[in-house]
């Protein structure tokens, strides 16, 4: 609070506090510098003002040699006994830390290095001497001060300190630290800089989030959780009984005491979402993708992989890993996928590797087409979906799925593959656990010769310690839910709707495309920063920033992520918020982009794109409706009794609550009474009496054009 008072009183006269809200403020005062960890944001940017830096150094000063005054003083003795330290020939650092003006001697000392680091920072070519502070916070009345001092001390003796130079210890050597600072000053130039907000999602009130204060709550619409399964109650049971069952560890890697019937079990279920022979789980979808590219690619003689130029970095890096030839192709465009295709012999092993959810874009692979091409051509095909698992499709498994709806429908949970439809002409399927099913890990699917090939000779499936089993089992319980259940993904088409409609109605831009993924444009690295920190410290909205490498200069976006679980309320605020933010910050809205010839396929005339969930899709799962702040969301009974047989064999039977129990009373109390009623008048129906509980209904209402 003090120092909120001394920055009001200052307000007036200085224009960078005077246009700062104090929310900002407050949030720069209270993260540390990511390169000066004894200052805050605000201390290091308050170093570059004329006014406020000399100011910063010249009081810093001042504390230092505050605290050397009083280390002589002649009562120090007296200070050092009653804190419980007794000086002696020898100073250990223990003993540093206790001393109470050695302690914050030195902490001043430090901050004042840093700030003589960042003043020198803003001018990298001029290799200013950092000055050694803690010499000045020595003084003969502490051996404290004096131990830190010499501490301090000893490596400007071994070398000269440039810059943020520390480490070196002779002059010739390698200068490290000048490296990673030269580094990281390269991001903070072109404003990539990376910044991780603290954001802690609550299991009982998502989307909510708290951030690094436990009482400061956020909207999080941004998180990867698509479908809100990271609390869905039939998947914290199933982990809480795997957990209290097996413990928290797997115990080592797949074939060092880690292969577990959780983990055996996991495979056969994505073996059967996908309708593939078998599956093989990893920690991660990057580690699942680069093993198996750089695996496949390193064994297969003479292959040439096919890369669309949009995608996923783990998939760029396992086809570089694997030393294969490689060509890029252009972002869905199939002309010049099969150019390249035709410059190589139909015998030469191929693989064409691509994505069927683009997550920065929105945009879907022409999975049907590439299949075509792959067959002419004599090619594999390899299909990232890990933006599409749980969300598409009548029992989850993808936009290969999606593409074959009621054959997948009619065929039901069925493990045997529909033969010619596009999943079972994919040849090889890599997933995630960690975004729709809202847990953690990845898998790669595909023929049973195939996935024991990647299992045998894999380095990151063999060599890394397995998934725990409640993870994985919290994963397969996800997986069985959603199988059986399409109410969510259906619900979470009707909200993206919703928010991509009522954005276009304000002239938001939002960078066309037939998916669930929302990427608002924004144009420019800074500006993007910026109103990613207005909506979280001014309204409560957490949307991250993406910026270069993840997009393309002059791309910067904010990837907007919609959920079932968002209500009405929530997105009034997100669309009012968002608003707000682009007319304080001056960003291009549709109309100037299309002034400006257009950007990201927004301000074309290419906006009007055709979603690819149908209206007949979506009220597959009875007319989903928005929910309203105050509502419960529906959990699928039918589908929380198919994971809780699934597990009978290896966790037992569930024991039904009182209130499930209930629940159960009253179901069969409506069905006696239902058949009461069709029943001639003479036949009088058992009833049994139960107390009157609150079950939420799916209300029924049209979805919209």
């Amino acid at each position: 609070m003090e120092k909120f008072s001394s920055l009001a009183r200052f307000k007036s006269s200085c224009p960078f506090l005077g246009g700062t809200k104090t929310s900002t403020l407050r949030a720069l005062s209270s993260t540390i510098s990511p390169r000066f960890p004894s200052i805050s944001q605000l201390t290091e940017r308050a170093v570059g003002c004329p006014i406020m830096g000399p100011a910063l150094v010249m009081r810093s000063t001042q504390m230092v040699a505050g605290y050397a005054s009083v280390a002589g003083q002649a009562d120090v003795q007296k200070i050092h006994h009653n804190k419980g330290i007794f000086p002696g020939t020898s100073v250990s650092e223990a003993d540093i830390s206790k001393c109470p003006h050695a302690s914050a001697a030195r902490a001043a000392a430090r901050m004042a290095d840093d700030l003589a680091a960042a003043s020198t920072a803003k001018a990298p070519e001029a290799k200013k001497e950092v000055p050694n502070t803690a010499q000045k916070a020595a003084a003969a009345g502490c051996p404290f001060h004096k131990a830190a001092a010499a501490a301090k001390e000893q490596p400007v003796k071994a070398a000269v300190i440039t810059e943020t130079q520390t480490t070196p210890t002779v002059s010739d050597a390698y200068n490290y630290d000048k490296f990673y600072a030269a580094e990281l000053e390269k991001k903070h130039k072109d404003q990539s800089y990376r910044y991780f907000n603290n954001i802690n999602r609550l299991a009982t009130k998502f989307p909510i989030a708290h951030t690094a204060k436990v009482k400061d709550e956020v909207q999080v619409w941004c998180a990867n959780d698509y479908l809100g399964m990271g609390n869905n109650p039939v998947v914290l049971e199933t982990m809480h009984r795997a957990l209290d069952k097996y413990g928290a560890g797997a115990g080592g890697t797949r074939n060092i005491a880690g292969n577990s019937a959780m983990h055996l079990g996991l495979e056969r279920e994505l073996a059967t979402l996908h309708r593939k022979e078998a599956a093989l789980v990893f920690s991660s979808c990057y580690v699942a993708n680069d093993a198996t590219l750089s695996t496949l690619g390193s064994k297969l003689p003479g292959c040439v992989y096919f890369s669309d130029a949009s995608n996923h970095a783990s998939m760029i890096q396992g086809i570089r890993h694997s030393g294969a030839k490689k060509e890029i192709f252009k972002h869905n465009d199939l002309d010049d996928l099969e150019a390249k295709l035709q410059k190589y012999p139909k015998d030469t092993p191929k693989i064409i590797a691509f994505e069927s959810v683009y997550s920065m874009c929105g945009s879907i692979g022409p999975i049907k087409e590439i299949c075509d091409l792959a067959k002419k051509y004599g090619a594999l095909t390899f299909l990232d979906e890990v933006h599409a698992v749980g969300l598409y499709g009548p029992r989850g498994a993808g936009v290969a799925e999606h593409l074959d709806w009621e054959s997948h429908q009619t065929a039901g949970q069925s493990s045997e593959p529909i033969k010619d439809s596009v999943m079972d002409r994919i040849d090889m399927i890599t997933g995630t656990l960690g975004k729709a099913y809202g847990t953690v890990g990845g898998y790669v699917a595909g023929s049973r010769d195939f996935i024991d090939m990647i299992r045998s000779y894999a380095p990151g499936f063999i060599f890394t310690t397995s998934l725990p089993p409640a993870t994985v089992a919290g994963a397969r319980a996800s997986i069985i839910y959603q199988k059986h259940h399409v109410g969510d993904r259906a619900l979470k088409q009707v909200n993206v709707r919703t928010v991509k409609e009522r954005f276009a109605a304000l002239d938001i831009p939002v960078v066309p495309g037939p998916s669930h993924i929302v990427p608002v444009l924004v144009g420019d690295a800074g500006l993007a920063k910026a109103a990613s920190d207005k909506l979280l410290h001014e309204h409560g909205i957490y949307v991250q920033a993406i910026n270069f490498p993840t997009v393309a200069v002059g791309e910067e976006r904010l990837r907007v992520t919609v959920t079932p679980r968002h209500t009405a309320e929530q997105i009034d605020g997100l669309i009012t918020a968002m608003d707000t933010v682009f007319t304080e910050l001056d960003i291009n809205r549709i109309s100037k982009w299309a002034k400006l010839g257009g950007r990201a396929n927004v301000g074309t005339g290419k906006e009007n794109v055709q979603p690819i969930w149908s209206n007949d899709q979506i009220n597959t799962a009875g007319q989903p409706q928005t929910l309203h702040d105050g509502d419960t969301a529906l959990v699928d009974v039918n589908a929380v009794q198919a994971v809780r047989e699934s597990f009978e064999d290896l966790l037992g039977a569930v024991e039904l609550s009182e209130t499930e129990l209930k629940v159960e009373a009253a179901l069969m109390t409506g069905a006696v009474e239902h058949i009461a009623g069709a029943l001639p008048k003479k036949v009088k129906a058992p009833r049994a009496f139960v107390n009157p509980i609150d079950m939420p209904v799916a209300p029924a209402v049209a979805v919209s054009a």
